[in-house]
């Protein structure tokens, strides 16, 4: 039996297979209102129906000055959460399960969107915003941030709970919180972009505070059977930077919190050299399962099924995150599951006749 395609239960949640896909920003929402689109339910839908055992929907901002860029998805209204419902059904209709990242960009928030990609800050008068982060310190390039008040601090973490609230009233199965690529939670998490002196910043517990702050608000509105996730950059890929050895002694903390299941990933809070290769990033997920003692997923050039069954046969992660591979190609899972011999039940009934099995075995 195939271990990529064997099931894998979290609380509640039964997950038909291990080949999922990961938040992948679309900045598609050109009204600039938050409210996701046919693109979202196509784009989202095909790797439903293509065999994905579980999809999650990209970064969605929980405040409107949350969001990476204006053309970004939200849940911070009802109408937003009415569209993802929709999405959400259609997901489920085909045997996969459907996530949603909940996601605040902090001081890497106010950029312009890819389809309009121009450097650094959208400028206030041409739809940008102030952006926010643990201390005033910008990412290279882009407008410097206000740093956050108590208040304002309070308020993020209340903003995580209401979008979790109408994630859950949306139908999705599970909810992941976006502590990685450099965005608000990963700003507090490392000490090159926190150098706050008070209870949110300094000591490896105070600048995990607001993450786990988060995971108890979010876990509190869910309930206790559905499955919750973060997301971490296993290291800032620079010296006196987020690890990730603080990476597995947090994952533990968020366990103990409420989150079930660790998706592992890295980079994005500074700019660095990063080594890019075949899966590049799987060393630092099987670091974080086996320090922490939590089941992880691996991300980072994983593109064929050979290699993908390898990570879960060898118990280096227990799912894999193919994000640019299912962009190529919306039925990988498909594809997969026949070189793999895993069978064809995951094939949606009205593509039964171009299976491979009937037709010479050609894919």
């Amino acid at each position: 039996m195939s271990a990529l395609f064997s099931p894998i239960s979290i609380r509640g949640l039964e997950i038909r297979n291990r080949v999922w896909v990961p938040p992948l920003c679309q900045y598609s929402v050109t009204a600039r209102d938050g409210v996701p689109t046919d693109w979202h339910l196509v784009h989202l839908g095909s790797m439903a129906a293509g065999g994905a055992g579980l999809v999650i929907a990209e970064a969605t901002a929980v405040n409107p000055e949350g969001r990476i860029s204006d053309h970004d998805t939200g849940l911070w209204n009802d109408d937003q959460a009415e569209s993802w419902a929709r999405i959400v059904r259609f997901i489920r209709s085909q045997g996969a399960a459907a996530g949603i990242q909940l996601a605040h960009a902090g001081r890497k928030a106010s950029v312009w969107p890819e389809p309009m990609r121009r450097p650094g800050s959208q400028p206030l008068d041409e739809g940008g915003w102030q952006t926010v982060a643990p201390s005033a310190i910008a990412f290279e390039g882009y407008r410097e941030p206000v740093a956050l008040d108590e208040a304002g601090i309070l308020a993020v973490i209340d903003d995580f709970r209401r979008a979790a609230r109408r994630a859950v009233a949306a139908g999705f199965d599970l909810v992941e919180v976006h502590a990685a690529h450099g965005y608000l939670v990963h700003q507090f998490l490392s000490p090159l972009s926190n150098v706050r002196d008070d209870r949110w910043g300094g000591s490896l517990e105070n600048r995990a505070r607001l993450l786990l702050e988060i995971v108890r608000a979010v876990r509190a509105e869910i309930g206790e059977q559905m499955p919750l996730f973060v997301r971490f950059s296993a290291t800032d890929w620079t010296d006196g930077g987020w690890d990730e050895a603080q990476t597995a002694i947090v994952a533990e903390w968020a366990r103990e919190a409420g989150a079930d299941f660790f998706d592992i990933s890295t980079g994005g809070l500074v700019l660095a050299q990063i080594p890019i290769g075949p899966g590049y990033q799987v060393p630092h997920a099987e670091y974080v399962g086996e320090r922490a003692d939590v089941p992880v997923s691996a991300v980072g050039r994983i593109t064929t099924a050979e290699q993908a069954e390898r990570l879960i046969a060898s118990g280096a992660a227990d799912a894999v995150m193919l994000g640019k591979a299912q962009m190529r190609d919306p039925h990988f899972a498909l594809r997969a599951a026949h070189e793999l011999g895993a069978g064809t039940s995951m094939w949606p009934v009205q593509y039964l006749r171009a299976r491979p099995e009937v037709n010479d075995g050609e894919w």
